[in-house]
């Protein structure tokens, strides 16, 4: 269509007004221009302009008047003018004229002034355009059809609507006014998208063609510039609302998402799941838009299912849900459910991915499962059986116990649901929120916002029973009856009547009296088929232990292997414990042969990875105990009796002489006196290599029923972690030195391992090297490492998987740092040369 040929009227009377406006002309003259200006505005009866003329106005010079008025806006006749005509005259130009116009010259002279009077003069009619509604109005303009500009023009345009916050922040700075701040701006803003919509709707009804391009670029580059929670918060409830019972509504949230730029439909899809109340609602603004737009079916299906996991089960339920409840979409839900499965029983996936993303995964393998129909269910039996069991394979071979419970929680609600032969899967674990979660997601929840919350937002009250009072009246008529038949029988047996003696402390008599010495808990435990004394045997045996220390050295090791060998034939009570302890006793007592023992058994053949576990388990154990700070003590294995009893005879008498002399000396003034601190021993010192060294001469030489570096990580990673608190408990003690440097051998070659326990052992073992070793030896012993060290726990920090390594590196780097800038701020440490 051919635009009208210009006005000659228009351009001259515009020509002069511009010209009296910016000469600085006398009051009057800028007043009469001005009213000229404003009558091609008018579009009232008493308008002296035609349709024609206000058209040729609006196209051609109202921007130019706007640039004019803004640029002259120091001019006298304008500070001359009263406040009526300033805001008739001057301000109603902003705000009666085209608002696509009108905004880009405000926003651009808001940028050009300096903090003024002037410049709070624009702030003021900026903030009566958004009162308004003319950012609507604005909208609805490029809703009808015949709305053509440059597509420049409109980038324009749409940067200055979505960044207008930040815009007026980085101008007015702490000044800002709440108009302006996103938390009103935002909302606003999409309450004029719904009002453009509306009127949209309307026009629809009436048979006038809208285009929604505008506004749904508007929704795209709001969302993509992270403000979709306010905008969709606003919107998304009002469209569900009009959703339900009007079908050009429908149309009309499905034209809009489907005009999106690609580039942004992401956003706008991620806000929008997390604002909806329910599938139902979802599938009544998106519609069929899945099937219809490929990146939209991408990013609904895989991308937030599969490489995100930040969601709530909410939304999980509601993306789900909306796949399924349309039979065109359903196809989609089971290609979610086949990608799904195969992610969940995938082994690298279970090695390498973090664990909140296999929690995410799990639950929506079991949404998916709980939302397939009969038909569909019998059609995906055997794919789904095939990754039961290799999935649950996979989680059950790790060394992780929540990883092992998830697979454990995920095979027995599959089993349920596919009910192959009529049995189910059934697993011992501990239940917690996690496990009830996933079990919960078997039922599914089909509501949506309609059966959340009624209409005025409250929840109604369940229904209380009818008979629930008429259930509790025979109880109370049985209490009421029961007096009186106490009282009518008492006459007749009150003479029987004995008082029953308190039996609440009696104990029950044993048949088998527990033993008293050492070696009858032996040849007990060795022998004897009784479990009570069995039982009895290894309830007494850690006292005996620690109480006769000549007998246990006798029969220690003896003891020991038979301990590490025992099994719980009779269902003991604590029995795992019991027999832990007394393990624990037996080294702390005689600590050189047994830890010799149980060091060298630990790479011997035959002995099955619990047994090995709980070697490591004893020896941290009475590692532990060892290195708790004991007063008075003297080792018995340095000193020989003679010589402690020697030494405390002297002490003896060395405290007799003492209190003689404080009791004949005199003092002036006597203060509160303290007692002398008495060093305390630390036992695990002397012994620590003992601990260490032997377990690190065969890990790499693999055995017939035990392979340290290849399947039995388990062990490899409890093994590296006892190490590291070995190095830990040897502080201050003189091997510490060698211990770190041995240690830091080990685990350098297996900092990549695939298992994430293991790579936490390790780093466990790390921190307990820059714990425990002299910052001198540090520098000195491993000075060619650190930096080595220093990147490789850098990129562990910033890259590695699981969370718990990312943070002991972390602490890891915070060690280091600390120890070394101890070290080089000492001015009587050596340098790095010497």
């Amino acid at each position: 269509m051919e635009s009208p040929i210009p006005t000659p009227d228009v351009r001259l009377d515009m020509s002069q007004c511009l010209r009296n406006l910016a000469l600085s002309s006398p009051q009057q003259d800028a007043i009469n221009a001005l009213q000229t200006i404003y009558s091609y505005l008018d579009e009232g009866s008493q308008s002296p302009t035609t349709s024609l003329q206000r058209a040729e106005f609006r196209r051609s010079h109202f921007t130019r008047t706007l640039q004019v008025l803004v640029h002259n806006i120091q001019a006298d006749w304008l500070h001359h003018l009263t406040a009526e005509q300033r805001s008739e005259l001057w301000d109603g130009l902003f705000l009666c004229g085209p608002p696509e116009q009108a905004l880009p010259v405000l926003m651009e002279g808001i940028g050009e002034l300096r903090l003024g009077s002037n410049l709070d003069h624009l702030i003021g009619i900026m903030e009566k355009f958004l009162q308004r509604g003319r950012l609507s109005d604005l909208l609805w303009s490029y809703c009808l059809e015949g709305q053509s500009d440059s597509p420049q023009l409109r980038e324009t345009l749409l940067a200055r609507i979505v960044a207008l916050p930040d815009l007026i922040a980085n101008k007015l700075h702490h000044n800002n006014k709440p108009a302006f701040l996103p938390q009103q701006y935002y909302p606003q803003l999409a309450a004029g998208m719904l009002t453009a919509l509306e009127r949209t709707c309307k026009a629809l009804k009436d048979g006038t063609s809208c285009s929604l391009v505008f506004v749904a670029q508007t929704l795209g580059k709001l969302c993509a510039q992270g403000h979709s929670g306010l905008v969709l918060a606003t919107m998304s409830h009002r469209m569900s609302a009009l959703t339900r019972t009007d079908m050009v509504w429908r149309r009309v949230c499905y034209k809009l998402l489907d005009n999106v730029p690609l580039r942004w439909i992401e956003s706008v899809l991620t806000g929008l799941v997390q604002a909806v109340r329910g599938p139902d609602a979802l599938g009544r603004i998106m519609g069929n838009l899945v099937l219809t737009n490929k990146t939209a079916q991408f990013v609904i299906t895989h991308k937030l299912l599969l490489l995100q996991y930040k969601y709530e089960t909410r939304v999980l339920r509601v993306i789900l849900g909306y796949l399924a409840a349309d039979k065109d979409r359903r196809p989609l839900l089971i290609k979610v459910l086949r990608s799904i499965a195969q992610a969940w029983a995938n082994p690298s996936a279970v090695k390498h991915t973090p664990l909140e993303q296999q929690l995410y995964v799990s639950k929506i393998l079991i949404l998916c499962v709980s939302l397939l129909d009969d038909a569909e269910l019998q059609e995906l039996r055997s794919e789904l059986l095939q990754c039961m069991l290799g999935g649950m394979h996979s989680h059950l071979d790790s060394n992780l116990d929540r990883v092992r419970r998830m697979g454990m929680v995920v095979g027995e609600c599959l089993s349920s649901r596919m009910n192959v032969n009529g049995t189910k899967l059934t697993f011992q674990y501990e239940q917690d929120e996690e496990t009830q979660e996933i079990v919960s997601l078997m039922t599914s929840m089909n509501m949506d916002e309609s059966d959340l919350e009624s209409e005025d937002g409250i929840i109604p009250p369940q229904e209380i029973p009818a008979n629930s009072s008429t259930c509790s009246q025979p109880s109370q008529n049985e209490s009421e009856m029961q007096p009186l038949k106490t009282d009518a029988d008492s006459d007749l047996d009150s003479d029987d009547e004995l008082t029953p003696y308190d039996m609440s402390a009696d104990q029950e008599m044993n048949k088998v009296s527990p033993p008293r010495y050492l070696r009858d808990c032996l040849e007990s435990l060795m022998c004897s088929e009784e479990s009570e004394r069995v039982e009895l045997s290894l309830s007494v045996a850690e006292g005996l232990v620690r109480k006769n220390t000549f007998a246990t050295k006798e029969i220690s090791v003896q003891l020991t292997k038979v301990l590490l060998h025992m099994e719980d034939k009779y269902s003991i009570h604590g029995f795992l414990a019991l027999r832990q302890a007394i393990m624990v006793a037996l080294v702390v007592t005689d600590c050189i042969p047994v830890t010799e023992y149980l060091t060298t058994e630990f790479y011997s053949l035959d002995y099955s990875l619990r047994q090995r576990l709980d070697m490591l388990e004893v020896l941290a154990a009475a590692a532990q105990e060892l290195s708790e700070s004991t007063p008075g003590y003297t080792d018995t294995a340095v000193a020989p009796n003679l010589t402690s009893c020697s030494a405390n005879n002297t002490a003896h008498w060395q405290q007799v002489v003492e209190k003689r002399i404080q009791a004949k000396t005199k003092r002036v003034s006597k203060g509160v006196t303290q007692p002398p601190l008495q060093a305390a021993a630390n036992r695990y010192s002397p012994v620590a290599g003992y601990f260490f060294f032997p377990l690190l001469r065969n890990y790499d030489k693999p055995q017939v029923t035990f392979d340290l570096l290849g399947s039995d990580h388990l062990v490899l990673g409890r093994l590296i972690h006892t190490l590291g608190l070995f190095m830990y408990l040897a502080v201050n003690a003189p091997i510490a030195a060698q211990m770190g440097h041995a240690l830091l051998d080990f685990v350098w070659a297996l900092r990549y391992h695939a298992d994430q326990m293991v790579r936490r052992g390790i780093l466990f073992a790390v921190c307990s090297v820059f714990l425990a070793m002299p910052c001198q030896s540090l520098l000195v012993d491993l000075a060619d490492q650190l930096f080595e060290t220093r990147s490789w726990l850098a990129d562990v920090a910033e890259g590695d998987l699981d969370a718990d390594c990312r943070n002991l590196a972390v602490h890891c780097l915070v060690l280091m740092d600390k120890s070394l800038k101890k070290e080089l701020q000492n001015p009587h440490a050596r340098s790095i040369e010497s």
